[in-house]
């Protein structure tokens, strides 16, 4: 039972100012395993106005200054490794090997990357006879989701301490104990206080004062699109910068030529990690009318191998378990085949879903247009390639997606014709330094890599 009563603002620990306190429950045995203060408006308005008073010390500190910190803050979440990853599988349900693989192991990456990029990073460049300043946006709202915790963390405070910006983060409810953790690395890090902060709490109560507030300058926000286009109206009315990372129903598309195999077993492996519970899972799979029977075969048995409680954990609260399952029920009813799984329960404990696989799915059914997040596929027919780019690119999503085809310029043909942020081709690997975010609804701004870095740069010029 992990009990904290602080939350981390101006470079130490600090009681909340309110006695509200968030339950952190496993959802693999449904115990509390920890509570966190319910920050307010008063803990938001405390950690900004540190923030802003760090703001210009750390904007004026060298770029090769920040990235030591950012260095010194990657051994520190080095050194923690394993810890981070059996916390993320307390809270989130994560089997553990693939916390250890995923959940620790790219934040790990992405943060080593943006030490590298703040010592390489072109801040000024020289345009005829104009210098070209690109400086701090100043202090940025950080709002972050369950799904990839700490991931999603790095992804945000990394660029933007190597930017020269100060931070105030507000993690999901669900799980926060590995934000705090990630707090601890950053005050054994050296990283100056003020810089970094840290307030729990709830969505409506503290994410919302913190889009609100007149002293934040960006608000980076990964979620829901309903929550999404609450920021931007917010942030709007303030002309304050936002970057949002939202929802996706991402296509992975089997060209006639593929490896069907290979296409269905990856396209399978990649709906059914992290439990479903991935903004850019390939969740739509289009296969070519006449391979059609033979890819579902494969895919229901592929789908066999991921047994709730072994290769596929819980999902993170009842609410979403029963937000899943609720759709599963929903395909059925408007016709969709089951070919795997179903809506029952395979546990009597924990927040579990079946793995599940429809088939005789329409574009048009719920199921293909809305974003479940949770282990559901859904495989649709498609004629030609016409009508395989009208299907994929058919939601009002265009976060992610996949081609698979006999050589890569085929695919690379296809993926251009695609309304979506990022494309894999042939089962391409991830990438630390590429930009990812969406199209469309699936959001604004691009988060990793030199990309990400520029979302929280504003730009200068000096004319000679």
């Amino acid at each position: 039972m992990k009990q904290r009563d602080a939350m981390y603002i101006d470079g130490g620990w600090r009681p909340a100012e309110g006695s509200g306190r968030i339950e952190v429950v496993n959802p693999a045995d449904e115990q509390v395993i920890g509570t966190v203060p319910a920050g307010s408006e008063a803990d938001v308005d405390a950690a900004v106005r540190a923030a802003r008073a760090a703001l210009p010390g750390w904007a004026a500190t060298p770029p090769a200054a920040r990235a030591d910190r950012l260095a010194a803050l990657h051994a520190q979440l080095v050194a923690r490794a394993e810890e981070i990853a059996a916390t993320v599988t307390a809270e989130l349900g994560s089997p553990l090997a693939f916390s250890i693989a995923v959940h620790a192991g790219v934040p790990l990456a992405v943060c080593a990357s943006y030490a590298e990029l703040a010592r390489s990073y072109a801040f000024e460049e020289t345009v005829g006879n104009s210098t070209v300043l690109l400086e701090p946006v100043g202090v940025v709202g950080a709002i972050t989701p369950w799904n990839y915790p700490l991931h999603q963390i790095v992804a945000k405070v990394a660029p933007a301490l190597a930017a020269g910006c100060t931070v105030v983060l507000k993690p999901a409810e669900d799980t926060p104990l590995v934000a705090q953790l990630f707090a601890e690395c950053v005050d054994a890090a050296g990283i100056p206080a003020g810089v970094f902060n840290l307030v729990t709490g709830l969505g409506p109560v503290a994410g919302q004062a913190l889009a609100e507030h007149d002293g934040v300058d960006l608000v980076s926000f990964t979620g829901s699109t309903a929550v999404g286009r609450r920021i931007g109206a917010i942030a709007g009315a303030a002309v304050k910068r936002v970057a949002l990372e939202l929802g996706g129903k991402s296509a992975n598309v089997i060209l006639p030529s593929a490896d069907l195999g290979r296409a269905v077993a990856v396209g399978v492996a990649n709906v059914m990690a992290n439990s479903g519970q991935t903004c850019s899972a390939w969740t739509r799979m289009l296969v070519p009318t006449d391979r059609y029977d033979e890819a579902v075969a494969l895919a229901a048995a592929a789908v066999a191998k991921y047994v709730p409680g072994e290769r596929v954990g819980p999902l993170v609260s009842a609410r979403q378990r029963d937000r899943v399952r609720g759709y599963i029920e929903r395909g059925i009813a408007d016709g969709a085949t089951v070919v795997a799984g179903g809506p029952e329960a395979p546990a009597e404990v924990g927040y579990y879903v079946t793995p599940t696989v429809f088939a005789d799915v329409a574009p048009e059914m719920a199921i293909a247009q809305e974003e479940i997040f949770g282990p559901v596929l859904s495989i649709l027919r498609y004629e030609d390639e016409d009508d395989a780019v009208r299907i994929a690119n058919g939601t009002v999503y265009g976060l992610a997606g996949a081609v698979w085809a006999g050589d890569d310029a085929e695919a690379v043909a296809f993926a251009r014709r695609l309304d979506t942020g990022q494309v894999d081709i042939n089962g391409g690997r991830f990438n630390p330094l590429a930009p990812f975010g969406g199209y469309k609804q699936s959001g604004v701004g691009r988060e990793l890599g030199p990309h990400g870095l520029a979302e929280y740069l504003q730009t200068k010029s000096l004319q000679f």
